[in-house]
């Protein structure tokens, strides 16, 4: 009887290693694809969704559908430690614009996770606004949720819905991790994996993503704040995106994607943060 009951034990220990092997064979190849999209061996479809004709001229972009036409597409790679790209025009104007009239009536203070109960809670690390917009709610987000999983060639479902912050003037986010150190808040999905911060609006000063333990300790934006000359720096520029990884290749979480929102000296900040986990996500 002693002998048979180690047979479980085996068994979900080469399950467990079965799982861990598959997960960082994806993550290597989504890897290996990002590199050949940054150096433009490979390509993404591109849809420019130029303007359509309409039978009632009065009828705006947003209740139409449209989702704008975008400048022209191309991915930087700002970072490996952590594992960091930005792909310019990401999203149109009129997207931009969509997503911030849609969050508008809905704006709240901004709160941060208890990892002990899972339930947000205030915090004076995080003092911008907020809300959620729920995942596939119409058209236009379904459009771009869609450009997501094509860029991180992760599905849908595995991304929470999409949050979008407002910065006004002074205020900020202190640097933080993504990946929770918890077993409550991975029950749904599992680990957050990878984030895509979506740049709504430009900023005529601060504003920056900083990454404060990057390796690479440099910009390419002449014109930073004192914040955001504190590490590596992304300046908003409006379309944008940002994708950073919050694990390494291996499945190991990754201490340099430590990151934060540098306040803002002039302008107002808009953004849409999309989280996305390793499994799939249910709303």
């Amino acid at each position: 009887m002693a002998r048979g009951s180690r047979y479980p034990r085996a068994a979900s220990s080469r399950r467990s290693s079965s799982c861990t092997l598959l997960l960082t064979v994806f993550l290597s190849l989504t890897m290996v694809l990002l590199m050949l999209l940054a150096l433009g061996i490979l390509s993404l479809p591109v849809s420019n969704d130029g303007p359509k004709s309409s039978s009632r001229s009065d009828r705006s972009a947003y209740e139409t559908g449209r989702t704008g036409q975008r400048g022209e597409q191309w991915t930087e790679v700002i970072s490996w430690e952590p594992r960091a790209f930005v792909y310019h025009n990401f999203l149109s104007k009129d997207e931009c614009e969509y997503l911030i009239e849609l969050a508008k009536p809905h704006m709240e203070k901004s709160t941060v996770v208890d990892s002990s109960t899972g339930k947000s809670k205030d915090s004076r690390v995080r003092t911008s606004s907020g809300t959620f917009l729920k995942r596939g709610r119409d058209k236009i987000i379904r459009t771009i949720e869609k450009r997501i999983a094509d860029f991180t060639f992760i599905p849908v479902e595995h991304g929470e819905g999409l949050q979008i912050l407002h910065y006004e003037v002074g205020q900020k986010y202190e640097p933080h991790y993504d990946y929770f150190l918890d077993e409550f808040n991975t029950k749904n999905g599992g680990q957050r994996i990878a984030t895509i911060l979506m740049y709504l609006s430009n900023v005529e000063e601060g504003g920056e993503t900083i990454f404060p333990s990057a390796k690479v300790n440099r910009s390419s934006y002449n014109e930073l704040s004192e914040c955001g000359k504190q590490g590596l720096s992304v300046k908003p520029k409006m379309g944008d995106a940002l994708l950073f990884w919050s694990i390494k290749p291996d499945a190991a979480l990754d201490p340099s994607s430590l990151h934060g929102g540098c306040p803002v000296i002039r302008g107002n900040k808009w953004s849409s943060t999309k989280w996305i986990r390793v499994n799939e996500y249910k709303v």
